[in-house]
């Protein structure tokens, strides 16, 4: 077939569904990826991109509906990123993530596992997150049907990130991935911030003060932390939308100021002023109880953390082992399974984490855990006169570094449990494992209602 240009309008039918949440065309046998669409869907598409073996696409008119689709609840959806596939029904979105695990194992990792399991369906479908990040911009991005009404003016916003522009903000009326609680204080911080003379930071120009707005929920506690992101201090500007938050909702027990002083786009930073209560939170997993302070890294659904943590424990059978965890973060897979192993040595480059992880134990009174900072790709090397008969490692969407791969290798622990949020990732790295052990199973947790991730646990033994 003659070559696909830019923004030429092509009809396409949708046969799949791809990892990140486009659907997969063919013409012939070249591949293209188009947004917002279903397998069954019959779109006429504009290419946005053309490459020697694929193209992107974005759909212009739906011409026959797919049989899945149906009504999503959310009227952001299509638009806002946080969201792919609430216009499926829950089953096929398992089935969905399913496929991406199977085909990456089998397509990227080129090797196979004694069993696949069916996803652990969710036991939440909305309200789930314990977690969110909103952006303050200047000027809302509209929406094609917003800018047919002149009475939408292109002002303050408080929102997510429409996919692929850092600088483009949907302002957000209501969320339906958080709860209810998390949606009234989103609500009440527009109202303020939107009348108050605090200026927001202006991405071009690197000047104001305003950048995020990150809500964190205790489950189990039923608490809430605010924490406001600013360019630079701002507790003393922020002491009256503190106690007037506080006074409207109660169950907010820590109001925070931190610093991000860089032009890094990040809702983290330098610096932690706590405007009002505590400078924590506090989670529970099983029977234990976890601290979170404003940058800490903490499973996003509380509710179903605790079902991959059993499935890690069962897969690992640490009783009376000595274990590692790889990319241990605050240490909660480490103190989950400390009861039954003999010790856990946790590794994580994060130095804040760490300290976390330790303050973790020591909260839990658990005596049998070590947390060590620095880089794996040295660290590992140093410890590993001390090999550990089973070895669990959650590493970041990126994957493993070659070199701890090798390094795992050289180690050569009885039992490997890999945890995983990208199934692409975990397949590269399973295949290179895979020349010393067998993958006995994977059991997909879908951690991520209405959304294209997944999260594995794959089981492997030494052959």
């Amino acid at each position: 077939m003659a070559k696909l240009k830019r923004r030429q309008q092509v009809e396409l039918e949708i046969r799949k569904v791809a990892f990140g949440g486009k659907g997969i065309a063919y013409l012939d046998d070249y591949v293209v990826f188009v947004e917002n669409s279903l397998p069954g869907d019959r779109v006429s598409a504009r290419i946005t991109k053309a490459k020697k073996n694929y193209a992107e696409a974005r759909p212009i008119q739906l011409i026959q509906p797919s049989p899945l689709r149906r009504p999503a609840p959310c009227e952001h959806f299509g638009y806002c990123g946080g969201c792919k596939w609430q216009n499926v029904a829950y089953e096929q979105q398992l089935q969905f993530k399913k496929q991406h695990v199977e085909e990456s194992l089998r397509h990227i990792g080129k090797v196979s596992a004694g069993a696949i399991h069916d996803p652990i369906p969710a036991p939440q479908l909305f309200g789930y997150r314990n977690k969110m990040e909103f952006s303050f911009a200047q000027e809302r991005w509209l929406t094609p049907e917003e800018l047919k009404n002149p009475e939408i003016k292109k002002g303050f916003a408080l929102g997510l990130h429409v996919p692929n522009f850092y600088d483009r903000i949907l302002d957000i009326n209501y969320c339906w991935l958080q709860s209810d609680l998390f949606n009234k204080i989103l609500k009440f911080s527009k109202d303020y911030f939107k009348n108050s003379e605090i200026p927001i930071y202006h991405l071009h120009r690197k000047e104001g003060v305003l950048r995020y707005l990150v809500l964190r929920k205790s489950f189990a506690e039923q608490t809430v932390m605010v924490n406001v992101v600013t360019f630079r201090p701002a507790a003393e500007q922020l002491r009256d939308y503190a106690q007037k938050l506080t006074g409207e909702f109660p169950f907010v027990i820590s109001v925070v100021n931190t610093i991000n002083s860089s032009y890094a786009q990040v809702a983290t930073g330098e610096e932690h002023l706590v405007i009002h209560g505590a400078p924590v939170i506090h989670e529970r997993l099983g029977r234990f109880r976890f601290e979170i302070s404003p940058d800490s890294f903490f499973q996003t659904n509380s509710l179903q953390a605790e079902k991959l943590y059993e499935i890690v424990r069962e897969y690992a059978a640490v009783k009376d082992c000595e274990v590692w965890d790889l990319y241990c973060g605050t240490g909660s897979i480490a103190i989950f399974l400390a009861g039954e192993a003999k010790t856990v040595t946790g590794f994580e480059i994060i130095e804040n984490a760490v300290k976390d992880a330790e303050r973790n134990a020591a909260l839990n009174g658990v005596a049998n855990c070590r947390f060590v900072a620095g880089d794996l790709r040295f660290n590992l090397r140093k410890f590993s006169a001390a090999k550990p008969q089973v070895l669990i490692c959650d590493p970041p969407r990126s994957g493993m570094h070659p070199e701890v791969l090798k390094t795992l290798l050289d180690i050569a622990p009885e039992r490997i449990v890999y945890v995983s949020c990208n199934p692409a990732t975990m397949a590269r790295d399973l295949e290179v494992l895979a020349s010393e052990y067998a993958i006995l199973e994977v059991q997909p947790v879908d951690m991520f209602p209405h959304t294209y991730h997944i999260e594995s646990v794959a089981k492997l033994e030494k052959k």
